[in-house]
């Protein structure tokens, strides 16, 4: 069974490439990395929100720091299933994330306001996180399939490439299929580079030949401007946008 890491404090880069350029990529990368124990996974959460969604505008104003909290699971969820309630805060480029397993069940029980099923240090932080922003409620289902590796010499050095990244604001629950509209056009990869030190060379080297630079990438909101573009200029028939 994969092992899972409940604390996190490292630097994000993402990028935005190509199926060309993931292929080159993946030959490069197969002399440093591996697969992760999870190799390729589905992806599918909730993120949570105030009600006139305060933590996802707060974020796409661009501060040194900002924050925000989901539910995840990997794969299409049961009740008993395992899921991870997530905290993950930025401060200026440095990302840090809290997160907890408990069952489908226990989250949903847990984040609408019921016991934590286990207490520590991360819950805690959760605690006082749904306290000073009250009444957080589901606001967006993002699902994606990902593949993840690490370098052969560094554990702590992590790559990522997601695609197939859909947003969806009904339906919001773990335990249904992933659906939803896009994101990223065919062929587009969100490449995603996760260290606690600094790039090797040999990628600093690749990215610099094939001209891709660090961009600033939120699912969340991207999924939330394209949300409220649609209701600006879409139509309401019954309280439901079509």
């Amino acid at each position: 069974m994969p092992k899972f890491t409940y604390s996190f404090e490292r630097y994000e880069m993402k990028y935005l490439i190509t199926q060309e350029q993931k292929t080159g990529l993946l030959d490069l990368m197969s002399k440093h990395m591996i697969p992760d124990a999870f190799g390729k996974s589905s992806i599918r959460n909730i993120y949570l929100d105030t009600p006139d969604r305060r933590l996802i505008v707060n974020s796409l104003d661009h501060p040194k720091f900002k924050e925000k909290m989901r539910i995840r699971s990997y794969g299409t969820a049961t009740d008993d299933d395992t899921v991870f309630v997530e905290l993950k805060r930025k401060y200026k480029s440095v990302v840090y994330k809290r997160r907890v397993s408990m069952t489908n069940a226990e989250a949903l029980d847990y984040v609408f306001g019921g016991p934590p099923p286990k207490n520590n240090q991360i819950t805690r932080e959760i605690d006082r996180f749904m306290k000073f922003y009250e009444n957080l409620e589901p606001a967006m289902f993002i699902s994606y399939e990902r593949e993840a590796f690490f370098a052969k010499d560094d554990g702590t050095f992590r790559m990522t490439f997601d695609e197939n990244i859909l947003w969806r604001d009904r339906d919001l629950s773990l335990c249904k299929e992933a659906y939803g509209e896009p994101i990223l056009p065919p062929e587009t990869f969100l490449m995603e580079i996760k260290t606690a030190y600094s790039i090797p060379l040999w990628l600093t080297a690749f990215l610099s030949e094939n001209g891709i630079f660090k961009t600033s990438f939120s699912k969340y909101g991207l999924a939330f401007s394209a949300q409220m573009n649609k209701k600006r200029n879409g139509s309401i028939l019954n309280g439901q946008l079509i």
